[in-house]
């Protein structure tokens, strides 16, 4: 082993370097659950698989008090996009019941925050996540956020939008969908042994990072 790769690293990458990347998309089926009984449906379809990614989004709050619940859950497998619209349908038993559901694994990132959101619609018990913030470190990655992470690995643009309208453009529904399917698609790609952190061109040793 030579003296460069003996040295300590992380891996990194800067937010610059993302804007000069293709923006991902998602070439999947996309359901849009706005109904209690598509819940129940779309759930039963969820318990059948064994790992999925998950994300949430929540309309910001720019006032003193509590915020607001969660608008938004997205559920994903490698092929289908589930889209729960948490401000229309509640939080139906089902989807407490998958949350809780340990037989499914369920992919995150910075998992605590949205459970501390999510407790807004009801009352759960978290079972079978995966928080990628705390998977990643193994891999010497250092990077924290969704974006950076695919970035790392694959590429990912930038996206906001409003999770609370009444209606979710093609676009938004997209862009919601591809949170979650991301997060499923960093951890198989990770598991799978196809990233070699001493490969990787965004090695940084500690001399380099900022003061």
């Amino acid at each position: 082993m030579n003296s460069e790769q003996a040295k300590p690293y992380n891996i990194s990458i800067a937010k610059e370097t993302i804007h000069d990347f293709d923006t991902v998309t998602f070439d999947g089926t996309i359901s849009v659950i706005d109904t209690v009984e598509a819940a129940d449906k779309a759930i039963a379809e969820l318990e059948r698989e064994t790992i999925v990614g998950f994300d949430t989004e929540t309309k910001p709050t720019f006032r003193k008090g509590p915020g607001n619940p969660v608008a938004l859950m997205q559920i994903s497998t490698d092929t289908h996009g589930y889209l729960f619209r948490l401000n229309k349908i509640g939080f139906p038993e089902s989807l407490r019941r998958f949350i809780e559901n340990s037989n499914v694994r369920k992919i995150g990132l910075s998992l605590k925050d949205d459970f501390f959101v999510m407790h807004r619609n009801g009352q759960f018990e978290p079972a079978g996540f995966l928080d990628l913030q705390k998977y990643v470190g193994r891999f010497k990655i250092a990077d924290c956020s969704l974006q950076r992470i695919y970035a790392i690995l694959f590429s990912k643009g930038q996206r906001l939008s409003n999770w609370e309208a009444s209606k979710l453009t093609s676009a938004q529904q997209a862009y919601a969908v591809i949170d979650a399917w991301a997060c499923l698609k960093i951890y198989n790609y990770l598991e799978e042994g196809r990233f070699n952190p001493e490969t990787s061109p965004y090695k940084v040793y500690p001399e380099e990072l900022p003061a």
